[in-house]
């Protein structure tokens, strides 16, 4: 506790400075602003200047009010409003000490008469944007995302990583939980990248980058959240976005989206529609080493596969809002998905003795095939008490998740290049969850600019999963007993949060913390050769946070910002069931039901300067981390997840974006990463340290004509990550897009152009054994998109809509 307090009390005599400034006045400015109709212009930017100097900027409201708040010094100001289409419009604020809150007369906006290529730059969307308690990232800003899935978009965001597993590690930290529009994906691994890859970028608008949610987030995601926020209309009336996309590599597939919106007095109806299919490829390479006690060859593996993933899919979103009056709202939505994914893979491993020379090969084909399909509803209601008021929102969701697998694993076997012998296993995998979780939000604006939030949470999840296992031999088959299974989980969540924040005058503080109890109860159901098992557990835990940000001057030019949180990582459902699942003959995946639940804490601090440039360094300290874990037992390998006692994680980083010319703008991000991590481990103890870094960059440029070209890539050199060693690897990407009309857009990229995204490493810390891989991908390929807005664009749109499925959706693997 007193290693922790210093560091604290030293960070806060950075903020001391702000008690010294009593000569200025706290003062607050607020109006209106409406079109010549009287209709409320919202998105406005009002700019308060003194001299040639912008003191404060602020962003009108959907109602047309905006606020200005600060500490300023006495005298004349000038208040600027603009907004892209309208004329720019100017009025005097003189600021008295007497006056601790100055209304304006309502501003009117008379229509732009200037062509709107005139003003584009003037709507010029950044990137990147610095928050309190997030980054957001504005996806759509990159032609070179146009036409792929969101996987892509989260690989070119900065200090994100995706490894070849689809693992996503955030600054360096590993468990990071996804949310689309603030719900969680339910997916982990390969099948979390499958889904990515399903959904197109062209949905996409933003991407909200927490390294330390609030507390109003679950407390779940070691490595923090990343939430993928879909595109949302902002028009009344009837309005529609088309987006059409392929992507050729060795294979070609396609991404096609639609989103609808229609608002009509208190009504508003809304839809998402997308369609695509899978069409990619994986070409491993595993090489691996047997060795006598003495560290003599005692033979080798080298196996060659090819993985083929084909199939389609299709996801839909649809709901509704119903303005019950000004200050109420209630809605449904309602979400589905299914995919019907297939593989196959080939597979030939040869056998050499320990002088090098071959000894026998087995030739495999393995076929998977499959359904996957998702349902759920949300049912959702928000109460404003007053203008500036209370707010009370609920939301209440139920979700299904239907999945069947069908597999065949064929194998023959040859010795000194003779036919010795064949086998064959057939499998079907159902799994169905169904989840139900419901929550409340209420707060409350206090005396002194205090806002305090609070809420609760329950959460309830029942899984089964099955799997039953054949061997066929001639035209019979037989129970695979150590293969075959059913494995039933239950879990519940109940949580509390409370959450304040106040700004005093330079200084923002969020502080918050959430209480959560989980109960678990897992059973392993028996066979005639494998006796049932079960677990349960019970615990509770507390997850403080704070959010410091401090203003060094008055322009903000110059901000320091901190935050503290503690997460935890709750095993994937899947992961404790205990049996035996094949991945080809020589490789299988092995469940661990003693998995225990992964706590971290993460410090942070930054300074910003200008809002374009970001220094920051975190620690984070991890423990019992869930990784994978590779054991090599009678020549096959088995990979089993493992607690990894404590994981410490040092990072660096630095961002910086803008335009130094009005056709040039330039973004770029590097992490520099301390990793150490120490276990028991089932070879010895597990003891490695890693230095890597991940820079990634990007340069657009406008041309003449409504040209645009850019150009980005990224790079991340050599890592150790507890048994693996991974290989530095990167990729360049280029795209070009052109604006056909006002309506339409048409973009051109090649990702990966030197074909240079290549995963390939070693595995440590086997038994008698080493190990190598290496993966080719379809990483380089050609992308074209043709993107189409249709609808006239006025103020009035519904409001943010968030659910109560949260972290426990990002723990289903299948």
């Amino acid at each position: 506790m007193r290693t922790l307090l210093l560091p604290l009390l030293a960070i806060g005599a950075c903020f001391v400075p702000t008690l010294l400034s009593a000569q200025k006045i706290n003062t607050t400015i607020t109006g209106k602003i409406t079109d010549p109709q009287q209709h409320p212009v919202s998105a406005a930017t009002v700019a308060l200047t003194k001299g040639d100097q912008t003191v404060k900027l602020a962003i009108s409201e959907n109602d047309g009010s905006y606020r200005v708040t600060g500490l300023f010094d006495p005298g004349a100001y000038t208040l600027t409003v603009t907004i892209v289409g309208m004329q720019k419009a100017e009025r005097t604020v003189s600021v008295d000490p007497a006056k601790k809150e100055i209304l304006l007369p309502v501003i009117v906006l008379e229509p732009q008469s200037r062509a709107l290529k005139e003003v584009a730059v003037a709507a010029k969307k950044n990137y990147i944007e610095q928050k309190i308690d997030r980054t957001v990232v504005n996806a759509d800003v990159l032609i070179s995302n146009a036409g792929t899935s969101a996987l892509e978009v989260l690989e070119k965001a900065p200090g994100v990583m995706v490894d070849a597993n689809g693992a996503i590690s955030l600054k360096g930290a590993k468990g990071v939980a996804i949310y689309i529009d603030d719900k969680p994906s339910y997916l982990s691994g390969i099948d979390l990248q499958n889904y990515l890859r399903s959904l197109p970028a062209s949905l996409i608008s933003q991407l909200e980058i927490m390294s330390n949610p609030p507390a109003r987030y679950d407390a779940a995601g070691n490595g923090g959240i990343i939430n993928i926020k879909t595109i949302k209309r902002t028009t009344r009336g009837f309005n529609m976005g088309i987006n059409l996309g392929t992507r050729v590599a060795r294979y070609t597939l396609f991404n096609e989206s639609m989103d609808l919106n229609y608002r009509i007095n208190k009504v508003n109806l809304f839809a998402n529609l997308a369609y695509g299919t899978r069409n990619s490829y994986n070409d491993i390479n595993i090489f691996r080493r047997y060795k006598n006690e003495d560290g003599s060859t005692k033979g080798i593996l080298d196996q060659q596969s090819f993985l083929h993933r084909m199939g389609y899919g299709f996801k839909a979103v649809a709901g509704a809002d119903y303005y019950v009056s000004s200050n109420t709202t209630i809605g449904v939505r309602f979400d589905g998905l299914l995919r019907l994914p297939k593989e196959d893979k080939t597979s030939n491993g040869t056998i050499f003795d320990q002088h090098g020379a071959p000894d026998s090969a087995i030739i495999s084909g393995n076929q998977e095939s499959g359904r996957f399909r998702n349902g759920g509803i949300n049912l959702n209601f928000r109460h404003e008490f007053r203008k500036d008021g209370p707010t009370l929102d609920a939301n209440a969701d139920y979700l299904n998740y239907d999945v069947r697998g069908n597999q065949h694993f064929g194998n023959r076997v040859y010795v000194k290049d003779q036919f010795y012998a064949a086998d064959s296993l057939t499998g079907v995998t159902p799994t169905t969850i169904n989840i139900f979780t419901a929550n409340i939000n209420y707060s409350h604006p206090l005396k002194g600019n205090w806002n305090l939030a609070t809420g609760a949470k329950y959460s309830a999840t029942n899984t089964s999963n099955a799997a039953s296992y054949f061997n066929i031999v001639g035209a019979q088959s037989y129970p695979d007993f150590d293969k075959t299974n059913h494995f039933l989980y239950k879990e519940s969540i109940k949580a509390a949060y409370i959450n304040a924040n106040k700004e005093f005058g330079r200084l923002a503080v969020q502080v918050g913390l959430r209480l959560e109890n989980t109960e678990v109860h897992g059973h392993q159901l028996g066979n005639e050769q494998k006796r049932d098992s079960s677990f349960a557990r019970n615990y509770t835990n507390l997850f403080p946070t704070l959010f410091l940000l401090y203003k060094l001057d008055s322009l903000e030019h110059h901000q320091m910002k901190f935050n503290f949180g503690r997460r935890i990582d709750r095993p994937y459902y899947q992961d404790m069931n205990p049996f035996i699942s094949p991945f080809d003959k020589y490789t299988y995946y092995v469940g661990n039901p003693y998995l225990q639940p992964s706590f971290s804490s993460r410090f942070e601090l930054s300074y910003i300067f200008r809002n374009w440039l970001t220094i920051s360094a975190g620690y984070t300290k991890a423990k019992d981390e869930v990784n994978e874990t590779i054991e090599i037992t009678d020549n096959k390998y088995y990979s089993k997840p493992g607690n990894i006692g404590e994981t410490t994680l040092l990072n660096l980083g630095i961002d910086a974006s803008g335009s130094p010319y009005s056709w040039l703008s330039l973004q770029a991000s590097g992490q520099l990463n301390f990793v150490h991590a120490v276990s028991d481990f089932y070879t010895g103890k597990l003891d490695t340290r890693s230095n890597y870094v991940h820079v990634q960059g990007l340069a657009q440029f406008k041309l003449k004509k409504d040209w645009q070209l850019q150009l980005d890539g990224y790079y991340q050199s050599k890592l150790t990550s507890a048994q693996f060693v991974i290989a530095g690897r990167g990729r360049v990407n280029l795209g070009v897009a052109k604006k056909l009309s006002q309506a339409a857009t048409i973009k051109l990229s090649v990702n990966d152009v030197f074909f240079t995204n290549i995963s390939k490493g070693a595995i440590n810390n086997l038994h008698l054994a080493d190990a190598s891989f290496r993966t080719l991908s379809d990483s380089r390929a050609v992308q074209l998109a043709l993107s189409i807005r249709l609808g006239k664009k006025i103020e009035g749109q519904k409001s943010e809509r968030t659910t109560s499925a949260d972290s426990e959706q990002n723990r289903v693997k299948y």
